[in-house]
């Protein structure tokens, strides 16, 4: 099997199953693991992946820069939005996330809510800015464009002084194993932090991030209070679900 039918094949298995092993496919195909895993860094450098410990698993399509991720799934998006802005309650303190989910959870509040919102998104307050019951404290830091976020050390000292009742957490993977993950490694710690800071934390995972795996671990799926998704049950789900986690269906 020359290497472009290799490839051909890892990728078709990963769309069927969602998950490479790397040693099951060697010995499928004949080869060394070796060969396998080279193969996998390939397709991973490609973006066509995520390597894992024991082979790969399918990458988010929502790790792009910003400007990109607001084409991606949008009506997806919109569902989960509709839904999790429910969870935001008259006269309490919500931190919300950056990203393009978070910004039409914005759209979708009730144009009369009065509560607060913190946000380390100066896109998130911005858009805030015409909900005149809505008091917004912006978190100052570095800003990391590729998100349009505040991040670093500035940002963490100023997050340590919050005490919030919700968070509404973004994320660019959603995996019952490798849990909760995004492409950056400060914006994970910034999230940790944000997280550690509310007393529940919701995850927004519209359908294309269920199953998928970033590089860099925000929580295990274990330490938030739900999911909320419109995608339909999946093996994600399924193991969510078994592993005591809420999964909230948006509609």
């Amino acid at each position: 099997m020359l290497a472009a039918e290799r490839r051909d094949y890892l990728l078709a298995r990963l769309e069927a199953d969602g998950k490479i092993v790397a040693k099951e496919i060697a010995g499928e195909l004949g080869l060394s693991e070796d060969s396998v895993r080279r193969d996998l860094r390939e397709l991973a450098a490609a973006g066509l992946c995520q390597r894992v410990y024991g082979g790969a698993v399918r990458s988010s399509p929502a790790a792009a820069d910003y400007a990109t991720r607001t084409t991606v799934a949008p009506d997806s998006k919109r569902r989960v939005a509709d839904r999790a802005a429910q969870l935001v309650q008259p006269g309490s303190t919500v931190i919300l996330d950056g990203g393009t989910t978070t910004s039409a959870v914005v759209d979708a509040l009730d144009p009369a809510l009065t509560c607060t919102v913190i946000t380390h998104s100066p896109t998130i307050a911005v858009a805030l800015v015409r909900h005149p019951g809505v008091e917004v404290f912006l978190l100052g830091g570095r800003l990391f464009k590729h998100s349009a976020v505040t991040c670093g050390a500035a940002a963490a000292e100023a997050a340590a002084g919050i005490a919030a009742d919700l968070f509404l957490l973004g994320v660019t993977g959603v995996h019952p194993t490798h849990g909760l993950t995004t492409g950056d490694a400060d914006e994970a710690a910034m999230k940790r932090t944000l997280a550690g800071r509310a007393a529940e934390t919701w995850v927004l995972a519209s359908a294309e991030k269920l199953g998928a795996v970033s590089p860099y671990t925000v929580l295990p799926v274990s330490r938030v209070a739900g999911v909320v998704t419109d995608g339909t049950p999946t093996d994600t789900t399924e193991a969510l679900d078994r592993a005591g986690v809420p999964v909230l269906p948006a509609s």
